[in-house]
């Protein structure tokens, strides 16, 4: 039987008063600092029962409070509902609102513990910091650890060779552009923790984390030589051999901490503090100089090459197959009237892609969201709690997949029926903010906080607003999520990365009725050059995703000749690149139906 969470937090507590522990802080994280965590670093849901992909959750003797931003309220509300814990609202997505709180809750003298390998570096020392203008301290302790019964072992999957042809570079090329950089630096050793960088770098990928290819494992470099700290089974001999001759030798998971303590003195040590755990970066001896900066890598990665583009517009006509394949049994099986439920999307779409060549898995939860469902950016339909599809309205559908060249993510709103002018309006609007985006031109150097308002304007002319980033960095074969780069409004504090060739990067806009309906489309671009001239480099947008845009939920009165034209040429694109691969003459012609011109108002 499933153990109550009061009875966890009171578990909690009795060994937060063995350890004269005033308060615990157990944020969304791993060593690693990944999004998507193993089961074994999942202590917030385990206390708390959110399972939502970002919070915060504060425990002291006799309060508790989850801090998670407005993607999950509603989800937050019924879940923590008879918690004994408190929904405390973000104001600001990541914010760490909670400190403020926390700090107002201890007295001088007290202690406050977080498990040292679950917080990134640089938000320890933020966290140190405003503890001790409070006169109390904050100690690397789990109590959350101990008191987890049947806590989940370390993942054990063996980790596997990205396939050559699709790396494109070879593992040793990677490693020699990183240390190239890693002396520029004026650092002699560089410590990677952050596994999709460890995965690119050296050509491997797992299965340690929900969606993301990645395995766990740290990474340290040195002039001429590569370590990889791996639990034990993770590598095969055959694949250690392959490692060796290039230079990478194994070691054991846990010796990271061991092998940066005995860095030499005069070792100067590049890492990235947000994206090393607070553990790992403390084992580092005081003799040793720290070199706080990104990894090299993440940039790196981030800039698909030509080749790897040329594998990702193959990988999205597969995806484009699969989904166009699922429109179109949806379209039909609500047509005949049978029943159909946000479950079955989810399992069909899932069926559908497994069919396409290359596939591994797929790149995140699958939100299809029936109307009022929609209306919750991060909805998951479960067995307990879903709906049925109706022949009127509208679903929003969420989804991607791995490929072995590439990783998708695309959003679409499908119409069935009959729909209202309201809801038409609002896709309408969402889908001028892509077009407005989608087409841009701007000057390299360009940040993504400088562009986000181009997709909000058309949305914003109707006072609307959304409440997430209008865009993310997508991985090669790796998470779904990443930087350097993004698309939102300016932040304070935060810095702007601009967008460079190469780059992959999501744009969905999107409006949100709650308790009616929702609307996302998103479709992933690159960033290309779009010519050099008196006044610089300029680049573009070149968008990848491939999957009509339902044009019966749109109001065309609404959209200028010039989206008009857009919308029109990129259904052409999307019909020319997707029929070869549909074998079924009833799937061709329900692309050619749905890629048609769009009609006169």
């Amino acid at each position: 039987m499933t153990q109550p969470i009061p009875e966890r937090l009171a578990a909690l507590r009795d060994a937060m008063r063995e350890r004269d522990i005033a308060a615990c802080v157990l944020p969304t994280a791993d060593p690693h600092l990944s999004e998507y965590l193993p089961a074994r670093w999942q202590a917030r849901q385990w206390y708390s029962g959110f399972s939502g992909s970002a919070g915060t959750l504060v425990v002291t003797s006799d309060r508790a409070g989850l801090w998670t931003d407005s993607r999950y309220f509603e989800q937050a509300e019924r879940e923590l509902d008879g918690s004994g814990i408190a929904l405390m609202r973000l104001v600001v997505p990541h914010a760490p609102e909670h400190v403020d709180w926390l700090c107002a809750q201890i007295r001088a003298g007290q202690r406050v513990a977080v498990a040292g390998d679950s917080i990134a570096a640089g938000a320890a020392a933020t966290l140190r910091e405003a503890l001790a203008a409070h006169g109390a301290s904050l100690v690397a302790e789990d109590p959350a650890g101990d008191a987890w019964t049947g806590r989940p072992p370390l993942p054990s999957a063996p980790a596997v060779e990205h396939p050559a042809a699709f790396a494109v570079r070879a593992r040793a090329d990677k490693l020699a552009s990183v240390r190239a950089a890693k002396q520029a630096a004026g650092a002699s050793h560089h410590l990677v923790s952050s596994l999709d960088d460890i995965a690119w770098l050296t050509n491997l990928r797992g299965t340690d984390v929900p969606y993301n290819p990645v395995f766990v494992a740290h990474l340290l470099l040195t002039a001429d030589k590569a370590t990889l700290f791996v639990p034990a089974g993770k590598i095969g001999p055959v694949l250690e051999a392959v490692l060796a001759a290039d230079g990478v030798r194994l070691a054991p998971y846990a010796g990271i901490a061991t092998a940066l303590a005995a860095l030499p003195r005069g070792a100067r040590l590049l890492f990235d503090p947000e994206r090393v755990a607070w553990a790992t970066a403390d084992a580092v001896p005081a003799h040793v100089e720290r070199i706080a900066a990104a990894n090299p890598s993440t940039l790196a990665k981030a800039c698909k090459s030509a080749a790897e583009l040329g594998h990702v517009r193959e990988t999205m006509r597969q995806d484009g197959a699969a989904l166009v394949r699922c429109a179109r049994w949806l379209d039909e099986a609500l047509a005949r009237g049978e029943r159909v439920s946000e479950l079955d999307v989810d399992a069909r779409l899932r069926t559908l892609r497994a069919e396409r060549a290359h596939f591994v898995g797929e790149s995140f939860a699958t939100i299809a969201g029936y109307m009022a469902n929609g209306a919750l950016p991060h909805y998951r339909a479960t067995p307990e709690r879903h709906a049925t599809v109706a022949r009127d309205g509208l679903l929003l559908i969420d989804s991607g997949g791995q490929y072995l060249g590439g990783t998708t993510d695309i959003t679409r709103v499908w119409a069935f029926g009959a729909t209202t002018v309201e809801q038409r309006r609002d896709v309408t609007l969402v889908l001028k903010g892509v077009i407005a985006l989608s087409r841009a031109r701007f000057p390299a150097g360009t940040s993504g906080q400088q562009l986000d308002a181009l997709a909000r304007a058309p949305i914003w002319s109707a006072g609307i607003d959304y409440g997430h980033g209008t865009g993310h960095g997508v991985g090669y074969f790796l998470n779904v999520h990443e930087g350097p780069q993004s698309i939102r409004p300016p932040r304070a504090g935060a810095r702007f990365e601009p967008l460079r060739p190469g780059m992959i990067t999501s744009i969905e806009p999107g409006i949100y009725k709650p308790g009616r309906h929702g609307v996302r489309i998103e479709n992933l671009a690159a960033t290309v050059p779009a010519g050099d001239g008196e006044f610089g480099e300029f680049l573009a947008f070149e968008t990848l995703t491939l999957c009509p845009i339902d044009s019966r939920a749109l109001e065309p009165a609404l959209l200028e000749p010039s989206e008009r034209a857009w919308l029109d040429a990129y259904h052409a694109g999307v019909l020319e690149k997707l029929a070869p691969l549909l074998d079924d003459a009833g799937d061709r012609a329900w692309l050619q139906r749905r890629c048609a011109p769009l009609q006169p108002a």
